[in-house]
Order: C-alpha cells, then structure tokens, then sequence
C-alpha cells in the first residue's frame, strides 16, 4: 500500500531521504549520509584513545543482533566472567569515513563517560575498540522503544503521558546540567528496560549530542525532522530545542500524531516554521485544557519565552499533568499555607517540613525552594509547591533505595548476591533464610544470572504494595517488607545520617 493508507506517525519514523529544500544537508544518525573521502585507505584508524584495544571477543561472548544503523550494529553480549547480560553496538571503522564521522564517536563515548550515572539513561559499560571497530558496550535495555508502545497504544492518557514525559525531561535537565544537548530526542530514542507496563524509560543514542557553554549557538543543522526546533532550521540554536523536541513527544503521546506533517520535508519544515499546533482532531476536544496550554509552552516558537526543564519539571508537570498524584500534597499545602494568602513562605515551609518529619537540613530546603521559584518572590505558589515535594519524594526514594540496596550489597559491587542476602535474612532473625533466599531470587532476578542488580530491586520496590496487598508471593513480600524496613525509619542504621 502507499503512504496514503499509512498512519502520520508511522512515516515519521522512516528514514529521511532526501533534504530540506533552502537548507544544507540534515545530520541524522537514521539515514544514510554522503561522504567525502575515497573510504578505501587499508590502514586501521584509532578512534578512542587509552581504551581496550584487545577483540571484543576475548571479554564478551556475542550474541545475536539486536538492531541495524548506519554506521554499525548492536548485539546482545554476555560478559564470560560475570555473566551479565549487555548490548554491544559495533561501530564499523570502514563506515567513519570523514574527520566528522570520527569525531561523532569519540564525542558520543565522551558524553555518556561525562553524564552522570541516571536510572534513565542507559549506562556505559566499556568501550572498546579493534582493528576493525570500535565496540560501546552498553546496559541491555530488553523493554523495545517508546515509539513502538504508542503505536500499540494508538495515543497514552494524560497521566500515563505526564510519567513518561517526566522522564524525558529529566533526562533533559540533566544533561543540561551538565553541559550537554541531546540534539536528537525522539521516540526511538527512548528504550524499556524490559517488557513489563511499569518498567523504565532510558534515554539512549547521544550521537548527535554536544558539549555547550552559557550563552553558545550552533548552527549546524542535526536532527530528526519530526522533532525539529524552529530555530535549528534557521541555524541560531542553544539548549532550548530540545524542550521543543520533548514537546512534540508529550504532543504525539497524547494524541498518537505529530504536531508537524506533510507529505515531504520541505513541507514539514514550512510547518514548523508557522507552528500551528492542531488541537482540533481527536482525541484533543477530551484532554484537559492545562495539557494543552503545556504543549503549547513547550512548543513555543520564541526560544527565550519557551519553558525550560527546570519549569516544565516544576510547576507545569506538577499543577496541569499530575492531578491525581498531587491530592495529598495538595492537603499539606492547605495545612502550611497558615496565614491562608494562597502561597507558601520560606517560613512555613520550613516549619511545615519540621511537622511531617522532613530531615532534610536547611540549606537543602532552601536549594529547592530557589531551584523551583524561578521569579525569586520567596515564596511557592501551589504548582510551584507540588513541585518541590514531588522532588522532595524523589529525593528521598532515591536516596533510601541506594541505602537499602547497600544494606544487602556488602561487598559493593553493585549486586545483591545469594550469601549476602541469606547472611541479611539471617540477621533479621529469618530462620528458613536459605529457602526464602531462593525463593526471592526466583522471582526478583528478572534476568536470570544469579544476582539481583540495582533496578531489579527498585523493580520490586516499586510494584511491592500490589504484592502485599494480594498476599501471594511471600519470600518476595518478605524482602520488599525488610527493604521497606530499611527505608522507613532508620532500622539497621540506614537512617538519615
């Protein structure tokens, strides 16, 4: 069948294959590229500089392929000493044909060893190379992309959208944080982590990615053309496209399209530069009024006027997309706001923070109060408050997870193994704790190597209350029960410190 029977979004993810007419050549990882260069030198070039240079098959056993790009192709590993399931994305040194292909790699791994390890990011192993490629060993991410769920699902509803549009804008915000923008942020680019409803979202592929400074613009043209800023086709951008990519993302999860089509790219192009959002086609007359004005701020065509990740994370999420997670927060913010004026001061804040047992210290409520309330007022609207508690909640799960996951990890080495757990059930006064033990592995060692890794943990962590509540899984309910134990009021020393 022709495009025409084909749904939107369904053509923006086949490659691009020609350019934007009135622009130069568009950079992106999915499609093929012209290169200069005879590509037919016989002599090996180095890529990376004081890594492995030894095969790739002398650490890891390789597996089936797992996907196709351009420049190389990524497939399952297993580490021979540890047995750790991985992804390898082999990038063949005869397809870097030009200084910039080069240059693409090398700053691809010095952007991933740069980023701070994020449970939503997907984390850089190793990387190697030989004479014939270089190898970025990667965590495996099992789960398939974000785009492939919204086809399955034809559109999300606005919470299922909000958690996963969190998600990307984190990534956002830290990337910025330190330096970095994506430059590429799209559906693909966003992987499960398995195939389970509640798993991960990690973001993947920096390769279009770039260091920036304060107050820097580029004006290469990069990207995928779905997901284009406006003001990358005309060659004066910073970190601000990629809010507006993430904004197109929060507009087709909602509504299964993108906010920019036409049948060619130079058409596409046109229509991003008139930024016509429609908000006529179904589903938009049922989704919330608060949804929209979101993707509209994100979708801003002014990139000084456009929200940033700090904003869009802040009171945005908080006051407009996340409603029913907000009802308790909402009654505490009735209960700090004493003199009732409709806003939250520093002083009530920090005494509201004393009354429902805060231990975070001073100078951390103050941090978030200045990290959140970007007009400097010295007070917290409602949206503004939803957003440092829901920060606050994240904090401190976070924070308490990697407590309660070290408690059982006694060696560090990033795996609860079989002894330590038995030895941890044991000193909680467990007198089956071999049998409980197995049992837990069974069930919580979702990869099946003998270990339970970090996010296995929070896995379990995370669905543990519909555990308890069906009263079925005992050894699993036992850990969560322990883990929960460890995390709440400072059992076993893991307390606020």
């Amino acid at each position: 069948m022709g495009n025409c029977c084909r749904s939107p979004a369904a053509v923006a993810r086949e490659d691009v294959k020609s350019n934007f007419s009135g622009h130069d050549h568009v950079r992106n990882r999915d499609k093929d590229r012209t290169h200069s260069g005879n590509g037919n030198s016989k002599k090996s070039i180095t890529v990376l500089n004081g890594v492995s240079k030894e095969g790739i098959e002398e650490k890891y056993l390789v597996d089936r392929e797992l996907g196709r790009g351009e420049f190389g192709v990524t497939y399952l590993c297993i580490d021979r000493d540890t047995r750790e399931l991985l992804a390898c994305k082999s990038i063949s040194k005869r397809k870097l044909r030009t200084a910039v292909d080069i240059e693409d790699v090398r700053r691809e791994v010095a952007i991933m060893k740069h980023l701070p390890k994020n449970s939503s990011i997907v984390s850089l192993k190793e990387a190697c190379e030989d004479e014939n490629a270089v190898h970025l060993v990667m965590e495996l991410c099992e789960g398939g992309e974000l785009f492939d769920r919204i086809v399955a699902r034809g559109h999300y509803t606005e919470r299922a959208a909000a958690v996963v549009t969190r998600t990307i804008v984190e990534v956002v915000l830290l990337c910025h944080n330190h330096g970095v923008i994506h430059r590429d942020l799209k559906p693909e680019n966003f992987l499960f982590a398995n195939k389970k409803e509640n798993s991960p979202l990690k973001a993947i592929d920096f390769g279009l990615s770039i260091f920036f400074k304060p107050g820097e613009n580029f004006s290469e043209i990069v990207g995928s053309p779905y997901y284009m800023a406006p003001e990358v086709l005309k060659r004066n951008y910073g970190p601000e496209i990629d809010i507006w990519s993430a904004g197109v993302i929060l507009y087709i999860l909602l509504c299964g399209v993108p906010p920019f089509w036409a049948e060619s790219e130079q058409g596409v192009a046109q229509a991003i530069l008139r930024g016509i959002i429609d908000f006529k086609r179904e589903p938009w007359p049922n989704i919330s009024e608060s949804a929209k004005s979101l993707v509209r701020q994100m979708l801003e065509p002014d990139p000084k006027l456009r929200l940033t990740a700090k904003q869009v994370l802040g009171s945005v999420i908080g006051d407009h997309l996340l409603a029913e997670e907000v009802e308790d927060i909402k009654e505490m913010f009735k209960k700090m706001d004493t003199d009732s004026d409709g806003v939250v001061s520093i002083e009530e804040l920090k005494s509201g923070l004393n009354k429902f047992g805060s231990q975070l210290a001073e100078s951390e409520v103050q941090m978030l109060i200045e990290a959140v309330d970007t007009n400097s007022k010295g007070t917290l609207e409602y949206g503004e408050f939803v957003a440092v508690f829901l920060h606050l909640q994240r904090m401190a799960n976070d924070e308490h997870l990697r407590k309660a996951f070290s408690y059982f990890d006694k060696d560090g080495n990033g795996y609860i193994e079989p002894e330590e757990l038995r030895n941890v059930l044991m000193e909680d006064g467990d007198d089956d704790c071999t049998n409980v033990a197995n049992d837990i592995f069974q069930e919580v060692d979702t990869d099946k190597d003998g270990r339970i890794s970090y996010d296995e943990f929070v896995a379990m962590m995370k669905t543990g209350t519909d555990w308890r509540k069906a009263s079925r899984h005992y050894s699993r309910g036992r850990f969560n029960n322990l883990s929960l134990k460890l995390m709440k009021d400072g059992s076993l020393n893991l307390g606020s410190e």
